[in-house]
């Protein structure tokens, strides 16, 4: 299968802080890329190198062969390249519909008519269509959560970026988000998922990657990284 997304030597951070350090890793059309490691190692930062939130101080960034490394956060949209955020970011004085017809015409570009017609089939999969109506800024985290997953999708990605989709969720809450993210696949999205739930990124990832201090430390079969020996350090805290 074709890369969609290729990092090479990825160096990248804030300022003078460099958080990851030459980061390499690969995603394959159509699969489920899982991504897992402590807190601070990297995860939400190359997911904002991969958006344009920020740009790499070296290394080469592509995107089914092209490099993207400096090309605007919304040409990367418009090349199909979406993201969902750890902490809800919708228009809260806008409603459920409202916020998804903005990413259907802003993100993908498409015509009014069109993008009407876009974001009312994103709702009914997604199942907020009974509350279309509703401002996103009264809806409860988990209905917050589904709204950032339809903006997401409304963009017409190739490429779905998710950032701990389940965090803050009751257990029951979170089983019906990773539920829906588990049907990305069939509907031939490639995602790349940050999430801790362990369990999850056993049974709903082709591959998994572990990072740690801004690296790749170990990519592979998901339950033959869980079984790792570096893993179970990372995770118990002892050095590697």
């Amino acid at each position: 299968m074709e890369d969609m997304i290729s990092f090479e030597n990825i160096i990248a951070g804030y300022g003078c802080t460099r958080i990851l350090d030459n980061l390499s890793f690969s995603v394959s059309e159509g699969e489920v890329f899982g991504v897992i490691g402590p807190n601070g190692c990297g995860k939400t930062t190359m997911l904002n190198v991969l958006t344009g939130s920020i740009y790499p101080i070296s290394g080469s960034l592509l995107f089914k062969g092209r490099e993207i490394g400096t090309l605007a956060s919304h040409k990367r949209c418009r090349l199909g390249i979406g993201r969902t955020w750890q902490i809800p970011r919708p228009f809260a004085g806008m409603t459920v519909y409202e916020n998804v017809l903005t990413s259907s015409v802003h993100g993908a570009g498409l015509s009014m008519e069109q993008g009407a017609e876009k974001a009312g089939g994103v709702l009914d999969e997604i199942g907020l269509a009974d509350k279309k109506d509703t401002l996103s800024g009264e809806l409860t985290l988990l209905d917050r959560k589904r709204l950032e997953l339809a903006r997401a999708m409304a963009s017409d990605p190739s490429v779905l970026l998710l950032d701990e989709a389940a965090a803050g969720l009751t257990e029951n809450e979170a089983k019906e988000i990773m539920s829906l993210v588990g049907s990305l696949k069939e509907k031939h999205y490639t995602v790349i998922w940050i999430e801790h739930n362990i369990e999850t990124m056993l049974n709903a990832t082709d591959r998994l990657m572990c990072m740690a201090e801004g690296r790749n430390v170990i990519c592979g079969d998901p339950g033959e990284v869980m079984e790792s020996e570096i893993v179970e350090e990372l995770y118990l805290g002892k050095d590697i």
